[in-house]
């Protein structure tokens, strides 16, 4: 075998591992989507032909009938590949990167089958039988690749079964409380939140108006519903009873450089100024405006128990919150009740936090940031999205909400959680020094530090959480329905010590 053979299989391996990694693992996140399963199945099936392949080639020089049936596997698995593309295309959009990949992936198997069959076609005129060979480090490095490949091929088998497990509760349930036939304006509708939050209120019969920059972001939100992609497009005598505002720049997917602090400042403000400008042209007014906030609004207060009355401690997270909620209540002057809901982590497996730390956990490499101290204040998608629905639905509450779960854990009890609901190891801490050196005031507010954020304003209005506890809402996320469900939690905001 020619290095230049080697040289094009090793550059399979490459693109096919950034394919894996970056599109299927931290893009995408396959292994966690129902929708995929036949997907994952094919991608478990081509892995574990590609271990077969890289020991054969790499250890042994097949010959005869062994020869053969090494050429069959290798046009088989073109066979599986092309397969994959097409059932990728067929049930997700994919991005461009991944289409490029895909091309070369394709172009490149083609220029390796065109050199390495004739060699295979040669040792296949010889007697059966599995000579030992080796290439060098070319062998060594096909012993790495094939460990890869089978890990994950048995992974993504696994994980297709798995899918079964995850289903998807009906979203209508979360906004019952509504009354009937409302009409509501959703900014920031194709984002994790707002889609959920979408679904729930037009499957329950609502009049749903999506505000988003790009229409075709907004395909696969549910009809009936009506897209404006500038709030100007919505009439003055447009009936509007209720505003969820909840569009801004990511916070959590990119280093904070000066250019993306003032984006994620930017959006926030440009977006509430024009729904307080929609509102006061409006003939009829809406009734509330709930507007998205965080819990970054206090500030990095340790260990302190922080309600709604708490005070926030500057930080470039206080800063945003800040700013947002003051434009946003430019809204009450026009006679609106104003919700300010400071949103916490928000558990899901379509996107946040949690979808991230999926892919690290499930390998046996997930772990605690530093020391592990720090409190994360979390709640289940479903209960943010109830407690959305909740504070439209009740006239007396306004001001500020903290949406997060009366039982916030510290970072190390998360990890511990995590572990345990995924049948796995959680003890790869991620060191501090590391992540402060490469990600900056990132790392401190969003990794190192946090807030132990408690939901009085919620409790006291009657709210009830569904998932009060993180073991409980792991489990419905990840399909756990083997584990004993947990003793009824209490709802009256107790904080979890450990």
């Amino acid at each position: 075998m020619s290095d230049l053979i080697w040289t094009l299989v090793f550059a399979q391996v490459a693109m096919g591992g950034f394919d894996t990694l970056y599109h299927h693992e931290l893009t995408e996140r396959l292994a966690w989507r129902p929708s995929q399963a036949r997907e994952l199945r094919l991608h478990g099936v081509r892995n574990l032909a590609y271990a077969a392949m890289f020991v054969l080639l790499g250890w042994s020089r097949p010959q005869g009938i062994l020869a053969v049936a090494l050429i069959a596997l290798m046009l088989g698995e073109l066979v599986l590949t092309l397969w994959d593309f097409v059932e990728e295309d067929r049930t997700r959009k994919l991005p461009a990167s991944e289409r490029v990949t895909h091309t070369l992936l394709t172009l490149n198997y083609g220029v390796f089958l065109a050199l390495v069959l004739p060699v295979l076609a040669g040792w296949a005129e010889r007697p059966t039988a599995l000579a030992p060979a080796a290439y060098g480090v070319w062998s060594g490095l096909c012993v790495l690749a094939a460990v890869a490949v089978l890990v994950f091929g048995l992974r993504d088998l696994a994980a297709a079964g798995r899918t079964r497990r995850i289903v998807a509760s009906d979203p209508v349930p979360l906004v019952a409380g509504l009354a009937p036939r409302r009409s509501i304006l959703v900014t920031g509708a194709t984002g994790l939140i707002g889609r959920r939050l979408v679904a729930a209120l037009v499957g329950a019969g609502h009049e749903v108006t999506a505000l988003t920059r790009d229409r075709a972001t907004a395909a696969g939100l549910p009809a009936p519903i009506r897209i404006v992609t500038d709030l100007g497009q919505i009439a003055d005598d447009a009936r509007i009873d209720a505003i969820v505002n909840l569009a801004g720049e990511p916070i959590s997917d990119g280093l904070w450089t000066p250019a993306k602090r003032r984006r994620i400042v930017r959006s926030r403000l440009a977006v509430t100024r024009a729904v307080v400008a929609l509102v006061a042209r409006l003939e009829r007014r809406p009734v509330v405006l709930v507007s998205g906030s965080a819990i970054g609004w206090y500030g990095l207060r340790g260990d302190e128990v922080l309600d709604e009355a708490a005070d926030g401690l500057d930080c470039f997270s206080r800063t945003v919150c800040r700013r947002w909620e003051r434009a946003a209540l430019l809204a009450q002057d026009l006679g609106v009740r104003v919700v300010r809901l400071r949103i916490g982590l928000v558990l899901a497996l379509d996107g946040g936090a949690l979808s991230r730390m999926l892919t690290p956990f499930e390998f046996g490499l997930g772990g605690p940031f530093g020391a592990g101290r720090h409190w994360m204040s979390w709640i289940h998608l479903d209960d943010l999205v109830r407690l959305i629905a909740h504070a439209i639905a009740t006239p007396g509450l306004a001001g500020p909400l903290n949406g997060t779960a009366p039982e916030p854990v510290r970072n190390a009890a998360f990890a511990r959680a995590l572990g345990r609901a995924l049948n796995r190891p959680a003890l790869l801490p991620a060191p501090a020094a590391p992540l402060r050196l490469v990600l900056g005031a990132f790392a401190d507010e969003l990794l190192l530090q946090g807030q132990r954020v408690a939901p009085a304003a919620a409790l006291a209005s009657g709210f009830r959480f569904i998932h009060p506890a993180l073991d409980g809402a792991l489990d419905d996320l990840l399909g756990n329905r083997t584990r004993q469900p947990e003793p009824e939690a209490s709802q009256r905001g107790a904080l979890a010590s450990a």
